[in-house]
């Protein structure tokens, strides 16, 4: 495309060299740009030109470029925008996708850059209206509807009762007070999003002054807020059912045109299947779909038949009355994902990108003639990032190999000895932000079998449905291992053969020579990594001859031919795939198949707990699923990550073995968080979306959780029968990482008490509920205990008796937990100053920690009382209960064995 810098408007120049958004307003037929504290505010009046940049991890950048046109905005001023939209591509370099936005029907991706919503206003520039400012003193009662679960479609209605129904959110401003109607037949999730519309509404027009009230339809005059809603109508009356038209209107059938725009005349191509090659670099079609028509632009195309194109669109569009289709003009080499999903296939282009790069250096180049800025034009060199595991290394780690249905447990000098042919389930317990988190994956090797490999996610995934879903799930292939793998197996080796059930069944069927390592034998390995903490060696296919050292540059010949002969080699270190920018979409399972949608431009609050979401990164696949998700649909939450590489949503040529992360919500581990400015106090709310954000909007602050804020084991990878060799890891993370507190000390001397070699439990699940053993209140539904609970009650009953002398003289040797409490001067609660341990962990004496204490401590976990206790008196009622202990029948002390496990 030949250009001219009389093609090029004064107000383009320089545009999307950086990441943001830019806007223009048309005035007088020309492009006027928009102040940054404006933009959001649009007249009904009026027409737009919005130009979004993203900057992109290659060095490039994106660009998406938006024409708005406001119901009241005359013919003129519409065409002169898409016309415009045109010229701006072209001082792009050719390659930005062009959208058509009516005022009441904009696209998701357009809404997306003006959260929560858009509210145009009367007024406008050519029109000759004047622009109405809001005032204050002469607030004016309106009624909205909100549609959308993703983003929000805001539109004023008549404030009458006719304008309410079942179906829909609505909002209606008062001066005092802001009210939510939610329709019976409406969803969770627009219910929440439409709670976004409601604060901008307060802080907008409101200043944030006034109170806001949720009004369920159904509930007649149930509360005084329905009541007064209803009063402002007049009073209740039942509401009418949604016309069917505005349900139905754009969802019928449609046969998709191909109209090949030949000197301006329009002519349409029959074809049986949609392909490719029907489309020719040197002219312009529409594929019309009905909701949407695309322009597609040749390469080969000049400036003016683009515009002729842009024009023939709007005219089409403009003869059959279609108000709501939308407008996507796209350059070739540069097609969006839905554009590419319409035809049968859709071969790849690489050619045609060195082509448009040379296009836009040629514009470069003119405007750098005119003493302009071009640095943005210009591709720049990607930023190298050095990938980071977001995951602490100085964990616990067991390891599993499978073997049939079964697993069997590695010691720790073997669990870092993989083999090609098996499949392994690993745990890894480390140190959260505020808890003690755990990962669970599967690890399958190259030439494992397809029965062990399901064999292995059944094990896992029971494994995380004992941890009711606190533990994030990972599902991994040899050789597309994340960086989090490495980092925790630290330093890994891959045997070839295998030592599993299956695979030497699989061999011995198919009459395959076992290559097993055996230490006895010659083998040669491959070695990689970046660093001492995450090295891998590889075994690889050698002749069994004795070792040399070879140095690159002077091999032998007999070197090179025992490999097969001297070739081409790369020469850097192997890397694993490119991490690209990350994708957001919404899931739904449907009738078995798997229906996506993306959200643009994500932020957490887009993870609706209702909902399953996908991030594609392209080198992970991350599955977050939801509280309030259905167990049925989170058992199927891997399956939606496999389905979901399957379909490739994003035409990005995703690989079957890319690393899928199972996370729930609440267990965000920091490498998934990493993708959000993260809030945690979100994650770990209760309730609906809807609920969540209504106690936000009311008390400007998340509820308070329900959860001990102190030493909260939720597995038991610390705990019970681990070996002190495996704890001996290096660190990696930051030595200045404050440590995060586990269970104390206190906590494991009492299980490790009750607990001997021949009856451990199983270390790949967690603990059982905890229950509560001290009753809140003294209360006589607490006074009955029964026959079942009599063994406790006989362990527990210890610790409410005097101290007796049973302290060993090593233990009395160290001054008494009173006299250290005094010298504090904390003296029965009166004092602010608090007892820390050696780790900084508040204490208090064991008077205070008795269910009949006169004055208790505050903000305790009930159910773990004997961790509130300095090491001292711990082991001074410790030995108490002990002698209580044995002195019990058998069978009674058989049976505390698996209840003090609820401590």
């Amino acid at each position: 495309m030949s250009v001219s810098m009389k093609d090029l408007d004064p107000a383009f120049h320089g545009a999307g060299q950086k990441d943001g958004l830019v806007v223009w307003r048309i005035e007088n037929f020309k492009p006027v740009p928009v102040p940054t504290s404006s933009h959001g505010k649009f007249y009904m009046g009026d027409s737009y030109i919005i130009l979004k940049t993203t900057a992109l991890k290659n060095g490039s950048f994106r660009h998406d470029i938006h024409y708005w046109l406001g119901k009241d905005t005359s013919q003129d001023e519409a065409g002169t925008a898409a016309i415009l939209t045109v010229e701006l591509d072209a001082a792009l370099g050719g390659r930005a996708v062009q959208y058509r936005e009516l005022q009441g029907n904009e696209t998701e991706r357009f809404l997306s850059y003006f959260r929560p919503c858009i509210m145009p206003q009367p007024g406008g520039i050519a029109s000759g209206f004047n622009h109405v400012e809001v005032n204050d003193q002469e607030h004016v009662t309106r009624l909205y509807v909100c549609r959308g679960k993703h983003v929000v479609h805001v539109k004023e209605v008549p404030f009458t009762r006719s304008s309410l129904n079942h179906e829909d959110i609505f909002i209606l401003d008062t001066k005092s007070k802001i009210f939510q109607f939610n329709g019976s037949s409406s969803c969770i999730q627009e219910r929440a999003k439409a709670l976004e519309v409601v604060q901008y509404i307060k802080d907008t027009f409101h200043e944030g002054k006034c109170e806001v009230a949720g009004v369920e339809d159904g509930k007649l005059m149930a509360d005084v807020e329905t009541g007064e809603f209803w009063a402002l109508f007049g009073g209740f009356a039942p509401l009418p059912r949604k016309a069917p038209s505005e349900d139905n209107g754009e969802d019928k059938k449609i046969v998709i045109k191909l109209i090949c725009i030949n000197q301006g005349k329009l002519e349409q191509i029959n074809f049986e299947s949609l392909a490719r090659e029907l489309l020719e670099p040197n002219k312009c079609y529409l594929l019309d779909c009905g909701g949407e028509m695309y322009v597609w632009m040749g390469r080969n195309t000049s400036l003016q038949e683009r515009k002729g194109a842009s024009k023939a669109a709007e005219k089409l569009l403009i003869d059959d009355s279609r108000t709501k289709s939308h407008v996507i003009k796209l350059i070739e080499g540069f097609e969006s994902v839905m554009f590419k999903s319409k035809f049968i296939e859709w071969p790849p282009t690489p050619d045609l990108k060195l082509s448009s790069e040379d296009g836009r250096g040629k514009v470069a180049a003119l405007l750098k003639s005119q003493g302009l800025d071009v640095k943005g034009l210009m591709k720049v060199a990607p930023v190298k990032e050095e990938l980071q595991p977001y995951i602490d290394c100085t964990g616990h780690l067991q390891v599993w190999r499978v073997n049939g249905n079964v697993k069997t447990f590695l010691s720790a000098a073997d669990q870092s000895k993989f083999y090609t042919g098996d499949c392994y389930i690993f745990q890894y317990t480390y140190a959260g932000d505020d808890k003690e988190e755990c990962l669970i994956g599967t690890w399958f090797g190259n030439r494992s079998v397809e029965v062990e490999r399901v064999s292995a996610l059944s094990l896992a995934s029971k494994m995380v449905q004992a941890s009711k879903f606190q533990a994030v799930q990972a599902r991994l292939y040899e050789g597309k291992e994340p960086i989090q793998f490495f980092v925790i197996f630290q330093s890994l080796q891959v045997f070839k053969g295998g030592l599993s059930s299956g695979y030497k069944n699989f061999i011995a069927e198919n009459n395959i020579l076992d290559d097993t390592y055996s230490e006895g034998g010659i083998a040669l390995f491959r070695i990689q990594g970046s660093g001492s903490e995450n090295m891998q060696a590889i075994q690889v296919d050698t002749p069994d001859l004795p070792s040399r050292s070879q140095k690159e540059g002077r091999e032998t010949d007999q070197f090179w031919k025992l490999l097969g002969g001297k070739s081409k080699y790369p020469n850097q270190k192997i890397e694993r795939e490119n991490e690209s920018d990350p994708h957001l979409f919404s899931c739904i399972i449907s009738k078995g198949n798997l229906r996506v949608k993306e959200i643009h431009h994500f932020t957490q609050d887009d993870l609706m707990t209702e909902d399953v979401f996908v991030i594609d990164c392209h080198s992970d696949i991350f599955v977050w699923v939801g509280q309030e998700v259905d167990a049925k649909v989170k058992s199927q939450a891997m399956d939606i990550g496999e389905k979901f590489i399957v379909h490739d949503f994003l035409m990005e040529k995703l690989s079957r073995e890319t690393p899928i992360f199972i996370v729930s919500e609440g267990s965000e581990p920091q490498f998934f968080t990493r993708f959000f400015n993260w809030d945690s106090a979100k994650s770990h709310m209760h309730g609906s979306s809807y609920q969540r954000k209504l106690a936000i909007l009311k008390g400007g602050l998340p509820p308070s959780l329900e959860k001990p804020k102190r030493r909260t084991p939720a597995f038991t990878g610390r705990g019970f029968g681990q070996d002190k060799s495996q704890r001996s890891r290096s660190m990696s993370t930051s030595p200045d990482r404050p440590r995060v507190r586990g269970r104390s000390p206190a906590f494991n001397m009492l299980t490790s008490a009750f607990e001997n070699t021949s009856n451990i439990r199983n270390l790949s699940t967690p603990p059982p509920a905890v229950k509560k053993l001290f009753p809140k209140s003294g209360g006589p539904e607490h006074s009955r205990v029964s026959p079942k609970k009599s063994a406790i009650s006989a362990l527990t009953s210890s610790f409410e008796a005097p101290l007796k002398s049973t302290i060993p003289k090593s233990v009395k040797a160290s001054p008494e937990p009173e006299k250290a409490i005094q010298e504090q001067g904390v003296v029965g609660g009166a004092s602010e100053n608090k007892l820390e341990d050696d780790e900084g962990r508040t204490i208090y004496p064991y008077e205070r920690l008795t269910t009949t204490a006169e004055d208790p401590s505050p903000d305790i976990d009930l159910t773990k009382r004997e961790s509130y206790l300095s090491s001292v008196e711990f082991k001074d009622k410790f030995n108490m209960t002990r002698a209580v202990f044995y002195k019990l029948p058998k069978w009674k002390q058989n049976k505390l064995k698996s209840d003090v496990q609820l401590f």
